[in-house]
């Protein structure tokens, strides 16, 4: 059971490293240990990523995890580390808003102040639209308020995963709909993975109501760019984990 007093204080750190031009650097974890490693490099705050989480237990991704074995994983991370935690909740672990809330207020509980929460359907196809999605994000924000945890909500749209880059510029309308909608719901920032021009993503956070968060795929990616079309947030997904797998892989093989 998180401490109220000290997650008041984490979510209103974390809610106020997302500045546009300056933004928060989330390198992503999977449990403890990774969350120690990147504490110890001098991160300010922490964030799970779901592909990451859900294959280090041998599960997929698209909340096959077990929504009991993530909480267990969220209350190791807490107690191992003081920084603030933002969680990928993918789609809340349910399509109705009152569940939602509920399983929210589970998050809030074992320690988490943020969390991701996607507008893709996720045992299913396509998106939510938008109105059921803004219903959604309430029911997120609902779970803060009963708790009395004003946790930070990333809103997360998966408009530019489910679509070609080619055609990138004919969602950025919807996008910034979605932006609005889900600011109005309330969020705190808003996600857009797969989005990758530099043209659009500064049309983005010029329009957009929430700060934006941007999804770098290299980790040997420079954010200096990025802050100059000013994001608010970026993260890395599951690029830390691949490449940290992949490291084990190589040192191994120079024994078998």
């Amino acid at each position: 059971m998180s401490d109220a007093r000290s997650s008041i204080q984490k979510a209103d750190a974390l809610r106020s490293l997302h500045t546009p031009g300056t933004p928060l650097v989330l390198f992503n974890i999977w449990d403890a240990g990774s969350a120690g490693a990147v504490a110890k490099a001098g991160a300010r705050a922490l964030a799970t990523g779901s592909w990451s989480v859900a294959e280090a237990q041998g599960y997929r991704d698209g909340e096959t995890l077990p929504m009991e074995f993530l909480l267990n994983i969220v209350e190791r991370i807490v107690a191992t580390s003081p920084l603030p935690l933002s969680v990928d909740f993918e789609g809340g672990y349910a399509a109705d808003p009152s569940a939602i809330t509920l399983n929210v207020e589970r998050l809030i509980s074992a320690g988490a102040v943020g969390l991701n929460f996607e507008d893709r359907v996720v045992k299913g196809q396509g998106l939510h639209a938008i109105a059921a999605q803004a219903d959604r994000v309430k029911a997120v924000r609902a779970a803060g308020e009963q708790t009395g945890i004003p946790i930070v909500i990333n809103a997360r749209t998966d408009l530019f995963l489910q679509s070609k880059p080619e055609d990138h510029a004919s969602h950025i309308t919807e996008s910034l709909d979605r932006a609005a909608a889900y600011a109005e719901a309330g969020g705190d920032s808003f996600f857009v993975p797969g989005l990758s021009d530099p043209d659009l993503i500064q049309q983005v956070c010029a329009r957009s109501p929430l700060p934006v968060n941007v999804m770098l795929r290299d980790v040997s990616a420079q954010v200096a760019p990025l802050a100059a079309l000013g994001v608010g947030r970026i993260s890395f997904g599951p690029t830390p984990y691949a490449a940290a797998m992949k490291g084990i892989t190589e040192q191994a093989q120079a024994f078998y």
